[in-house]
């Protein structure tokens, strides 16, 4: 199956010239005749799902397998494009510029670089240091497209323009694709199977190279009569399970989506149920280990996946050394970078702690100078502003002492005051009988013992307050001639 090496073969059907006359192909054998003319794939049975899987319109199954409009390879072209200048298939990928993990060794041998743009799939042969029936499948061409879209133009089945092309199929699909799969398998047929990851097949076989493990991959044919009887009583036998899931990573497509259809191409799948084991090699290539087609018992299966294991043993344990010797060099490059960097991150933080104790110190000291000069300036100002306001009450009292004139002779017309003060003093003044109650309140002031504002003067019996109400009444009019008695109380 899959493409031939030179030029696509297409069936010489006179007055074939275009859709009209496809449309008229009502016979199921014609279009499986010609669907396997067109692709090349050999598989009656696969070319049949495949048409049947698009309701048997012949140009939408054969354009299912086509990535895109490409040019007419030139016939006199003896060597491939270099992989420098390949397109990836999956869109949002790289062509990878060095091996990780697990992989065949180069063999010094200069086999073709794949790329999407070329026609014929190459596959060589990869050293018989595995002992193993094994050669390189490229993984960049998943269908000669170039030829399969040059001649649906010729017979005029491209609906689409010359200088357009299909968009690559983005990654997301795949694992769509992936997780698809594992659900319907394990609904068919039970939890008990091998553990096939729900990712792309590239992501599976980084997985393998990255785990140290050979790939297993299956493909599923859902429509093939042998496919329930091997999927039952052999895929998913326990002991084949336990087998696959420790000894490799499992990957599982249906060859009705499109990338379990693209690597059923690519292996050459020609039988179904088809199984296959196969390892990273370079430039991304991938190496064919073994492959096994049609029913096999589980005591089948797991005698020739032991013997891919015996005879790969030398390359997994090899990489494995090879990997754990990395790895402990690593780790200790990783441990005397940190020890150094341990040591160097010691002798930073003691030159900051010595650095932030300085300053600390600086700090401390200039915030006590600060405050101390704060103390000094408050207290200067303090007492500079006690002395303004015990001079401007000196000079007030003086002025109020001034204003109330000579104390006058008793006569008929003088009012003899008694003003006590809380502290139990008493002070006896005369007063002209015309003088008003401000005239008391001046005297009080000017005896300096309280402070302005803070009292009032009352007498008792009755009792009586003598506010700022009352300040302009004459002792006379106020009640208090010819003497009166009264007592200092504080607001």
């Amino acid at each position: 199956m899959g493409c031939s090496r030179s030029t696509l073969p297409v069936p010489a059907k006179k007055g074939l010239r275009n859709r009209g006359f496809i449309a008229e192909m009502g016979d199921v054998a014609n279009k499986v005749a010609y669907f396997q003319a067109i692709t090349g794939i050999n598989d009656a049975d696969l070319c049949t799902e495949i048409l049947s899987a698009h309701n048997w319109d012949l140009e939408l199954a054969i354009a299912s397998i086509t990535a895109g409009e490409t040019t007419r390879a030139s016939s006199s072209s003896s060597t491939f494009p270099d992989v420098a200048e390949s397109t990836p298939l999956v869109a949002g990928t790289s062509r990878e510029t060095h091996d990780v993990g697990l992989a065949v060794p180069s063999n010094g041998n200069n086999s073709p670089g794949l790329a999407w743009r070329v026609i014929t799939l190459p596959f060589s042969i990869i050293s018989a240091s595995l002992g193993l029936v094994s050669g390189a499948v490229g993984l960049g061409l998943w269908a000669a497209s170039g030829v399969l879209s040059y001649s649906l133009s010729v017979v005029g089945l491209s609906g689409r323009d010359r200088g357009s092309s299909q968009p690559l199929v983005n990654a997301s699909q795949y694992v769509l694709e992936a997780t698809e799969f594992v659900n319907s398998f394990e609904s068919d047929y039970g939890r008990l199977r091998p553990n096939f990851v729900t990712e792309g097949f590239m992501d599976a076989l980084q997985r393998s190279r990255r785990e140290y493990k050979l790939l297993f991959v299956y493909l599923h044919s859902p429509e093939h009569p042998d496919t329930p009887v091997f999927c039952q009583g052999s895929l998913c036998n326990e002991v084949l399970v336990a087998f696959l899931n420790e000894n490799f990573v499992s990957w599982g497509g249906s060859v009705k989506a499109i990338e379990g259809f693209k690597m059923s191409n690519s292996l050459k799948a020609s039988r179904f149920p088809f199984c296959a084991v196969v390892m990273a090699a370079t430039n991304q290539r991938i190496a064919l280990l073994q492959q096994v087609e049609g029913p096999q018992s589980p005591e089948e299966m797991i005698s020739a996946l032991q013997r891919v294991l015996d005879e790969s043993a030398p390359v997994l344990v090899s990489a494995r050394i090879e990997a754990e010797e990395r790895r402990n060099n690593m780790r200790l490059r990783e441990e005397q970078d940190a020890a150094y960097r341990a040591a160097l991150e010691a002798d930073q933080a003691r030159e900051r702690q010595r650095i932030e104790e300085q300053e600390r110190r600086e700090r401390e000291a200039a915030e006590e100078d600060r405050k101390r000069k704060e103390e000094e300036e408050a207290r200067e100002r303090a007492a500079k502003e006690l002395a303004q306001k015990e001079a401007a009450l000196a000079k007030l009292r003086q002025e109020k002492a001034l204003s109330l004139g000579a104390e006058p002779e008793k006569g008929p017309n003088v009012t003899q005051v008694l003003v006590r003060f809380p502290s139990g003093e008493r002070k006896e003044r005369r007063f002209h009988s015309e003088s008003t109650i401000q005239s008391l309140y001046d005297y009080v002031d000017s005896l300096g013992s309280l402070e302005l504002n803070r009292y009032t003067l009352v007498s008792n019996f009755p009792r009586t307050v003598y506010g700022e109400g009352k300040l302009s009444l004459t002792l006379n009019e106020a009640g208090l001639h010819p003497q009166a008695s009264l007592f200092v109380e504080l607001n």
